[in-house]
């Protein structure tokens, strides 16, 4: 007879789609994933939740992608100091063992409009690091952040990307030819978001965090103030004590937000690649 028990798995990727992280930390650190999934089950006065099909759900979705979860071997080692703020688990696609790709990830990011300039910089970088034998990190985004993935692919490493959809879809969506052959190159494609799910303001913003807590270091090439999602990213590592690493801003680079984090001593300027990798190494 088949066991009606909800795996940890299925449980998690459904308090991921109702709960924030730190709304269930705390019954987590006590229970199990299914008690907690059951105990929101009985005590919402919607029905919401009660109509909700953990298991159906989870295998519709891992048609797709994978759900990945603290207790796998493929769990990436930098998340484990978030406390509360740790995901319930990661949607990915692409290299089975998430783990290798993140324990050397660097992230380059920045405006999605770049100047010139900004991409030149960026190609130099992600190749510089991407040949150092770390993962060139970004999120699949137009300017700074494609331009990155195609110079690490360009030098014949895997990358990572970080998502703010379902990995149903790309996005941007006309960079689907970019995902797949990130996906099919040996890099990989996460998300904190089950497929279907479309991008928005609060999925932009929490993407933008996972970069940051994903990797080791953030390479900022430019960014605007206003450019949220970058900035975002960038000042979530540095709230992690994780290096924020800047070019330095010209004038013809659109940049007052690396400017504010260098005047604030929350960033370091790093004149070229070199400079960068050595304080990586």
């Amino acid at each position: 007879m088949p066991s009606t028990r909800l795996s940890e798995r299925a449980a998690r990727a459904a308090l991921a789609v109702h709960f924030t992280p730190d709304q269930v930390a705390a019954q987590l650190a006590q229970h199990s994933a299914e008690d907690v999934w059951q105990y929101g089950v009985d005590h919402d006065a919607s029905g919401r939740l009660a109509q909700y099909r953990p298991r159906e759900e989870l295998a519709n979705a891992q048609l797709t992608c994978r759900f990945v979860i603290p207790s796998d071997d493929a769990w990436p080692a930098s998340l484990s100091d978030l406390g509360t703020g740790c995901p319930l688990g990661l949607w990915v696609r692409g290299h089975k063992q998430l783990d290798t790709l993140t324990d050397q990830a660097v992230a380059v990011t920045g405006n999605r409009a770049a100047t010139a300039q900004a991409l030149t910089r960026a190609h130099d970088f992600a190749t510089a690091v991407a040949e150092a034998g770390h993962t060139v990190t970004a999120t699949l985004a137009y300017g700074v952040d494609s331009t990155a993935h195609r110079a690490a692919a360009q030098a014949g490493r895997a990358t990572l990307a970080v998502l703010p959809r379902g990995l149903d879809r790309a996005h941007p969506h006309n960079h689907a030819q970019l995902l797949n052959s990130i996906t099919g190159s040996g890099g990989a494609v996460v998300s904190l978001f089950p497929p279907g799910t479309e991008t928005s303001g609060a999925t932009l913003r929490a993407s933008a965090a996972l970069l940051a807590e994903l990797v080791r270091a953030v390479i900022l090439i430019e960014a605007l103030d206003c450019a949220e999602t970058a900035i975002h990213t960038a000042e979530v590592a540095a709230d992690l004590h994780r290096p924020v690493l800047v070019p330095p801003p010209t004038g013809h680079v659109r940049a007052d937000g690396n400017v504010r984090l260098l005047a604030e001593q929350r960033a370091v300027l790093v004149p070229g690649p070199a400079h960068a990798l050595a304080l990586l190494n």
